[in-house]
């Protein structure tokens, strides 16, 4: 490439620099960019104020299906093969030691964190009340989410035949099973 080659170049280089700039000061010059305070460059909407603060989205409410409509025609055997997923930190045998986490036996109506010699998380222990057939389900759903602060580090279950399966298992390992709802 000779001389005159480059030069050319970077005269076209800087020409359009040039060019570019000087539109851009042009535009500035025929369309005023100065915010004027006074001035409004929008048109207002009057709202009504309610007092509650909203998001452009509302929050999606997780609906969790009850599992009392389908106790009934749930299957054990299902639940005994969920269970395999459980049994790495828990037991449902009588009398049985604690693993991670407590022993499972009589669970049903059972109220919450009360298996004697076993270190419940804070959270769980000032939940209180009983472990009913919705309760548990709703736990399984997602354990952490609905009792923020709990130690069982579990996914969930989110299907509601599954949840369904399990409860049914865990109900029978018991001296005089729940009646189903």
């Amino acid at each position: 490439m000779s001389g005159l080659e480059v030069n050319k170049i970077l005269a076209s280089i800087i020409l359009a620099i040039l060019v570019v700039t000087v539109i851009g000061h042009l535009g500035d010059i025929i369309i005023d960019v100065e915010h004027h305070e006074m001035e409004e460059t929008a048109y207002k909407i009057d709202v009504p104020d309610t007092g509650e603060v909203k998001s452009g989205v509302a929050p999606k409410e997780e609906i969790i299906e009850p599992i009392s409509l389908i106790l009934a025609s749930a299957s054990l055997e299902k639940g005994e093969k969920l269970f395999k997923k459980c049994s790495a930190c828990h037991n449902y045998e009588k009398d049985s030691a604690n693993k991670v986490g407590p022993n499972l036996w009589n669970l049903i109506n059972r109220p919450k964190a009360n298996v004697d010699g076993f270190a419940y998380s804070k959270a769980l222990a000032e939940h209180g009340g009983e472990w009913g057939y919705e309760e548990l389900a709703e736990f399984l759903y997602k354990p952490k989410k609905y009792i923020k602060g709990t130690k069982m580090n579990f996914a969930g279950l989110k299907k509601v035949e599954d949840r369904a399966n399990l409860v049914l298992f865990l109900r029978e390992h018991s001296d005089s099973p729940v009646p189903l709802p």
